[in-house]
């Protein structure tokens, strides 16, 4: 079985990631079929770049995301394009969808990392008053 998962990449306690396209039994920083992105949790806010039309082309074939790439895939929509795309949508209004999202990020000129605010569940305040 194929896996959609993140590859550690960077320096101790400096970590950053690469989205990789690997076979469910190699493992974490071994061999893999091909890199489809890259995941910086260290930006603020973190900052994700992807491929889409490959990892179409591998959720097509049967690739599954680890829970984590899921996570990422859905904060930055490609979940729910790939649905429309399994409906029947053009792959090409689709990719520009997604291009138009990406042009739309604000990029910081200090870092040159997006900058665009992920939304985020809000925190359950825990009641008071409850003896």
């Amino acid at each position: 079985m194929v896996r959609i998962r993140l590859r550690k990449m960077g320096l101790r306690h400096q970590p950053s990631y690469r989205i990789i396209v690997a076979d469910r039994e190699s493992p974490r920083d071994g061999r893999f079929l091909e890199v489809v992105g890259t995941y910086n949790p260290r930006t603020e806010p973190s900052t994700i770049l992807v491929e889409e039309g490959r990892i179409y082309y591998w959720l097509g074939t049967g690739a599954q995301p680890s829970e984590s790439v899921a996570r990422l895939l859905h904060q930055i929509g490609l979940t729910d394009r790939f649905e429309r795309l399994k409906k029947g949508e053009p792959e090409e209004k689709i990719l520009k969808e997604a291009e138009a999202a990406r042009a739309a990020r604000v990029v910081s000129p200090k870092t040159r990392q997006d900058t665009t605010p992920v939304r985020k569940k809000p925190k359950k305040k825990k009641e008071e008053g409850a003896a």
